[in-house]
């Protein structure tokens, strides 16, 4: 267990037991023994990994009382960020991790068996052909994504998962104004209305992030997302 982490941690108001960083651990392990054969993630290093990694997936505790949250969606979530953190240091949260790349989700099943998580799925396959199943659509208090693309593009993917009442908060870098005004119309025709934006720097760093909470308030129409690869070739606007 590393104390620079603890004290990162400390900072968001995460105090963690045992168990909880032994999970910590072993994902890191885990992530850097398949990172070896297959490409999912540019940082190795232990205490980077905590950092970039960890306490950034983790940073959520400041714009969301996940206590108060039941059913998470994390979309494109790779390697398990947010996911997968969120739910070690949250164990009530029953987590579904969406990934495109069938390898990633192998990896993704393997860390949540290894630590002896519950309740969370890794299924493989296209935001925009799960959004249209009436298992995941509009069934989330919160859909969290990590993913770079554009708010508007993003906004398509992830607001048809999100019940009415629910919040999408994507993980931006810190300038977001422009890309939130462009997103504007797309959070309007998808439902969403943007509640407020939290901005703060990751503990001990200069990286700046914001997270923009998008408040689901009515149905998205049956119309959204379009068909794969529109999203993001023409985004709404």
């Amino acid at each position: 267990m590393s104390e620079i982490f603890k004290n990162k941690l400390a900072q968001l108001d995460i105090e963690l037991n045992e168990r909880q960083y032994r999970q910590f651990d072993q994902y890191f392990e885990l992530l850097v023994e398949w990172n070896n054969v297959m490409n999912l993630t540019g940082i190795t290093e232990y205490e980077e990994v905590n950092e970039k990694h960890f306490v950034d997936s983790l940073a959520i505790v400041k714009a969301i009382d996940l206590n108060q949250v039941q059913t998470v969606i994390d979309i494109g979530t790779g390697a398990g960020f947010p996911g997968i953190p969120l739910k070690i240091v949250f164990p009530h949260l029953k987590v579904v991790l969406l990934d495109s790349l069938g390898k990633r989700v192998k990896f993704l099943n393997a860390v949540t068996e290894e630590l002896g998580l519950l309740n969370i799925s890794a299924i493989h396959g296209r935001a925009e052909d799960f959004a249209k199943q009436k298992e995941y659509r509009e069934q989330f208090d919160l859909c969290v994504s990590r993913a770079v693309a554009n708010l508007a593009t993003l906004s398509e993917y992830c607001l048809p998962y999100i019940r009415v009442g629910g919040m999408f908060i994507p993980y931006k870098s810190g300038e977001i104004e422009d890309e939130l005004n462009a997103a504007k119309k797309a959070f309007h025709i998808l439902g969403g209305k943007i509640d407020t934006t939290v901005k703060f720097q990751l503990p001990g760093t200069d990286i700046g992030r914001s997270f923009v909470k998008i408040k689901k308030i009515e149905s998205t129409s049956k119309k959204y997302p379009r068909k794969a690869g529109l999203p993001s070739k023409e985004p709404l606007s």
